[in-house]
């Protein structure tokens, strides 16, 4: 959530944590009986950045993205005293989160100062829709700063955006314009998008670009919006992983033509070029570029951490695919022989185990102990261990002695 002002107080309380914003509702100007029910709380044309007197927070350096523009769950909101409105809270969630609400002059900074606020005649005459307001009295706990909480109803955001402006937005003047998280419309410039670790502070690295980079002279055109956010990881582009916390800065300038965007882009290569010397004493563990100028197509710049990172994965996947493709080559070249697997059914494991086979007795025959012969062909034997005589009655054998 963008840090842009705070409760003198809290400052004092919790200096290292980040500053909520204060938001104060416009009616829009005069509003007719025809159409006070399309007053809508999520219309970011509606809403004002107020410092905490209620006084409009000058112009500077910082903006907020299409979805940061209404309130957060951890802003203050003013409802002007001696005003008049009726606003629509229809939400996509059922609960509206807010730090503090003072309307009609009263802060109702507590769960039960808003209950009892709500209960009387004055609440449902102002606030109408199935999202309930619920007042928490909580600022952001983490010095990284919190999300916003307004995702879930960002099309709703932007279709109120786009009603207003005409129901489609500005033409972009470089070619391929940048979609920054919680942004409606394409921008030409620069974001940065950077994985944190937990020394990193949201507040005092906002404070610390404005002072040494945005109030540079040649910085004078370009805006900056920093908050975190939760974007969608992929693997390979396309399965997801979840979401994961990451800081978006957006950068912006007032070039036009193919000038549009220069500026902003020279400012996120400062940055890029101050977080790989100083990144890791200032909680940052990687950042990645991306750029869209009126002069060239969008790209991508890395930090060098992550794209050795990077590399190395790509190289891990390249030599895999290698391995595989070069074991399939061999085996359909007969070079390669890979062992046939029988699976083992369920029920073969389940089987009793053949019993061993008994040992050979090298005892004694007993010959009181009858045996069942062996089953032998008679035949066979005799054709291999009798011999056969036959008698010629005319041979005497005294006769052929002498």
């Amino acid at each position: 959530m963008p840090a842009v002002g705070a409760h003198e107080g809290d400052a004092r309380a919790s200096p290292r944590l980040p500053a909520h914003r204060v938001r104060s509702f416009t009616s829009g100007g005069t509003v007719r009986f025809a159409d006070a029910e399309q007053r809508s709380w999520f219309d970011p044309t509606l809403w004002r950045d107020v410092l905490p007197s209620g006084e409009l927070r000058p112009g500077g350096p910082i903006f907020s993205v299409h979805e940061e523009r209404v309130p957060c769950r951890h802003d203050d909101v003013i409802f002007q005293p001696e005003t008049s409105f009726r606003v629509n809270t229809d939400s996509a969630q059922p609960v509206i989160h807010l730090r503090s609400i003072s309307v009609m002059g009263q802060e109702l900074n507590t769960p039960s100062s808003w209950a009892g606020y709500l209960g009387g005649p004055s609440a449902p005459l102002q606030f109408h829709g199935n999202g309930t307001l619920q007042v928490t009295g909580n600022g952001c706990p983490d010095k990284s700063g919190c999300a916003c909480g307004n995702a879930l109803d960002g099309p709703r955001i932007c279709a109120a955006l786009l009603r207003t402006s005409g129901r489609q937005c500005p033409e972009p003047a470089c070619q391929s314009p940048l979609q920054p998280l919680g942004h409606c419309c394409g921008v030409c410039g620069a974001t940065i998008n950077l994985e944190f670790t937990p020394d990193f502070d949201l507040q005092k690295y906002q404070d610390k670009l404005v002072q040494e980079l945005l109030s540079q002279p040649k910085y004078a055109g370009v805006q900056m919006a920093m908050s975190k956010v939760h974007r969608a990881q992929t693997f390979l582009g396309a399965v997801s992983r979840g979401a994961a916390p990451l800081i978006q800065i957006v950068l912006i300038d007032d070039r036009a033509g193919a000038q549009a965007g220069t500026t902003a882009e020279q400012l996120a290569a400062d940055i890029m070029q101050d977080i790989a010397q100083h990144g890791e004493a200032l909680g940052i563990s990687s950042g990645k570029m991306e750029v869209a100028t009126g002069s060239a197509a969008s790209g991508q710049v890395g930090s060098p951490r992550a794209s050795r990172i990077t590399a190395g994965t790509v190289m891990g996947l390249l030599f895999s695919l290698l391995f595989l493709g070069g074991i399939l080559f061999l085996y359909r070249r007969g070079k390669l022989r890979l062992p046939a697997l029988r699976p083992q059914h369920p029920w073969e494991r389940m089987e009793d185990p053949e019993p061993p086979a008994p040992a050979s007795d090298k005892g004694f025959d007993n010959p009181v102990f009858s045996v069942e012969p062996p089953d032998v062909d008679l035949g066979e034997v005799a054709s291999k261990d009798l011999q056969v005589f036959y008698l010629n009655p005319l041979y005497n054998a005294s006769e052929t002695e002498t």
